[in-house]
C-alpha cells in the first residue's frame, strides 16, 4: 500500500518557479539608471473607460540606453498616458513630441542606488518566503501521506526531496538578487 503514495514534486516546483517569475517581474520594474521597456509595464492608463496597460495603447521602444519612448496610437490618449506616467511613482518627467512620449532616464546617485539594492533585497525576501510556504505545503503532504500509511524511510526520502528543491530555488533567488544588486550599483 505504501508504495503507491507519492508527493507531487512537479506541482511544488511549478509553484516555486512562479515565485521566481514574480521576482523577475518585480526586478524588471526597478529602475537601474538604464532604460528598459519593462519599467513602464505596471503603468495603467484610463483608456476608453477602463484601466489599460500602457503597452496596449502604444508602442514602447528603447532607442538608446537612457531613453524610453512610447508612441501612442490614439492622439486622445496622449494626455492621459502622460498623466499616468507622472503619477506612477517612477520619478521620471515625460516629454511630449506629438504622439510620442519620451522618458529620459536620469543618472542614479549613490544614495538612490543603495535604496534600490535594499528594495531588491526586500523583493528577494518575499520570493524566499513564498518558496518556503510551498515547502511547508509539501511537508504537510508528506505528513498526510505518512498518516495514510507511508513508511518512515519513504517519508524521510520525500522530505529530503522537498528540502532539496527548496534549497535549489532559494539559491537561484540569491543568484538573481546578487546579479540585480550588481546591475544597480554599476555606474
Amino acid at each position: 500500500m505504501s508504495d503507491d503514495i507519492e508527493i507531487d514534486t512537479d506541482d511544488l516546483e511549478r509553484r516555486m518557479n512562479g515565485a521566481m517569475e514574480s521576482l523577475r517581474h518585480e526586478f524588471g520594474s526597478l529602475r537601474t539608471g538604464r532604460a528598459s521597456a519593462s519599467m513602464v509595464e505596471p503603468i495603467m492608463v484610463d483608456a476608453y473607460g477602463s484601466p489599460t496597460p500602457i503597452n496596449q495603447i502604444g508602442t514602447v521602444n528603447v532607442p538608446e540606453p537612457r531613453m524610453v519612448t512610447i508612441n501612442i496610437w490614439d492622439k486622445a490618449l496622449v494626455g492621459k498616458a502622460e498623466k499616468a506616467i507622472r503619477e506612477s511613482g517612477l520619478g521620471i518627467n515625460p516629454q511630449l513630441n506629438g504622439t510620442i512620449i519620451m522618458l529620459p532616464i536620469p543618472e542614479l546617485n549613490e544614495e538612490r542606488r543603495r535604496e534600490l539594492t535594499k528594495v531588491a533585497a526586500q523583493y528577494a525576501e518575499h520570493a524566499r518566503v513564498a518558496i518556503r510556504n510551498v515547502r511547508r505545503d509539501g511537508m504537510d503532504q508528506v505528513k498526510k501521506a505518512k498518516a495514510a500509511g507511508m513508511s518512515e524511510d519513504d517519508q524521510k526520502l520525500w522530505e529530503d526531496e522537498v528540502q532539496s528543491l527548496t534549497n535549489r530555488m532559494i539559491a537561484r533567488v540569491d543568484e538573481v538578487l546578487e546579479a540585480k544588486q550588481a546591475e544597480i550599483m554599476q555606474v
